[in-house]
Order: structure tokens, then sequence, then C-alpha cells
């Protein structure tokens, strides 16, 4: 039986396509962003001091202060909110580099600061931890 679930596994690595694996990524920030866990949703960013994140406040360099952008702007279950992403396109660039394109869209009480949407757009590269943002660009 060992085996059999080993082989069953195998071909579902297989299977899996990197669009899916990129799309995943956004799967598990959308769940980890309505669990109210920031610190499970930056695990989608490459842990590194050339992440860029740019956005209407202009740019932000690297990992921690990335993090430290998103604990100070949502600090509160309600600022969070709940995250929808939508019209998502994912463009392979090569075997290890991916843009993704999409629409975000914010539930939110008026206490939490109201609705909020906007685009994005992502480069994400494969690592060793698989593929992990390295470019966030929301308005």
């Amino acid at each position: 039986m060992d085996v059999m679930l080993a082989l069953a596994l195998f071909s579902l690595l297989l299977a899996a396509s990197p669009e899916a694996d990129v799309r995943a990524v956004l799967d598990q920030q959308v769940s980890a962003w309505n669990r109210g866990d920031i610190e499970q949703f930056m695990t989608t960013y490459l842990d590194s001091p050339a992440l860029t994140f740019s956005g209407r406040d202009g740019v932000t360099r690297g990992y921690r202060p990335v993090l430290q952008r998103y604990r100070t702007k949502y600090s509160t279950r309600e600022a969070m909110g709940t995250l929808r992403f939508t019209e998502i396109e994912v463009r392979l660039l090569n075997d290890s580099a991916a843009l993704v394109l999409g629409r975000f869209d914010l539930t939110r009480t008026p206490a939490g600061g109201g609705n909020a949407s906007g685009r994005f757009s992502l480069v994400l590269q494969k690592a060793q931890q698989g593929w992990k943002i390295i470019h966030d660009h929301t308005n």
C-alpha cells in the first residue's frame, strides 16, 4: 500500500504545471490573509533584501521592510478584511520566472477602512522553496 501511495503522489507531482504552482501561491496568500496571518502571507515572498514592493507610497525594498509595511498598514483584523483575487493572468517568462496580473478586492467594514480594490502585478521566481514573489506592484 505504501508503494501505491508513493506512486499516486509522484503522479500528482508530475501532473502539476508551473502555472498551477504559481496559482497555488496566490491561493496560499488569500488563505493566509483571510485568516489574519500576515507572517504566513509573507512566506509567499522571497526572503531577500532584493525583494521590492511598489505601491502608492513608493517602493519598499527588502523582506523585513515589506513585512513591516504590511504589519503597519494592516494592524488589525478589521483593516485586513477579506481578500479576493480575480482576473488572474499567469505568463511564464521561462522555466523559473513568471509574471502575474490580476485584480484584488478587500471587503472591509467602515471601521476597517471600507472596501478597497485595485490591480496588481507580481514577478515570481522559482526558488529551492518553490515559487516566490520577488516584486509586487499593487495600486
